[in-house]
């Protein structure tokens, strides 16, 4: 059965994998419920931008020196958000980027609205800048309005019987068969895909778009 991080994979390895990918970058980023806490949308962005310039051969004047600049701030600190959108903006002028953010819906909705707001920063700069995003359909709208309405979206539904067929495999490798009863394997087979057709619906989706 085809998770959120899958089909994210799936779509990175496709951009990397086409002609001429030398001419693009690739950065990536997957959310993590667990990890909310340390996952704002300046780390997030920072990593985005990391991932960047690291795919450079030289890097821009500028960059090195909004870093020189912050080093020498109160002792050193790290780059603020809009520092962060600054040099993705110079670097997505010059270079054709894509972008991939798995689970935004596992963001907390103080960083979701700052990064949503950060990307279509960048986004008016640079147009030929993509974003690719998942997450559950209750966060669609709102990547539609923080992003100008520059969003095409694809609603993913996880068929009943891809479900139980994934089901039955894994029970079928239990290591302990005789703590199953038919009873409750009859019941996992029935709440459980009604439970993940609910909770799992996925909603990818496409910024940036000419």
């Amino acid at each position: 059965m085809l998770t959120s991080r899958d089909f994210s994979s799936l779509v990175i390895d496709t951009l990397c994998d086409q002609p001429g990918q030398k001419n693009i970058t690739v950065a990536c980023f997957y959310f993590d419920f667990a990890a909310r806490k340390d996952q704002s949308s300046t780390s997030m962005l920072g990593a985005l931008l990391k991932q960047v310039v690291g795919g450079l051969r030289e890097v821009p004047e500028e960059i090195v020196k909004v870093y020189e600049d912050q080093k020498v701030a109160i002792g050193g600190r790290a780059p603020r958000i809009s520092d962060i959108v600054k040099m993705l903006q110079t670097v997505s002028s010059e270079k054709r980027i894509f972008i991939c953010i798995d689970a935004l819906d596992e963001c907390a909705a103080e960083h979701r609205a700052k990064l949503l707001g950060s990307l279509d920063q960048i986004l008016q700069k640079s147009p030929g800048t993509r974003i690719f995003m998942t997450g559950r359909p209750h966060i669609l709208a709102e990547i539609g309005r923080r992003l100008a309405g520059r969003v095409t979206g694809v609603t993913i539904t996880p068929r009943r019987d891809d479900i139980t067929s994934y089901l039955h495999n894994r029970l079928g490798e239990d290591t302990i068969p005789d703590a199953m009863n038919s009873s409750l394997e009859v019941d996992i087979l029935k709440k459980i895909p009604d439970d993940i057709s609910e909770m799992y619906v996925q909603a990818p989706a496409l910024g940036g778009l000419s």
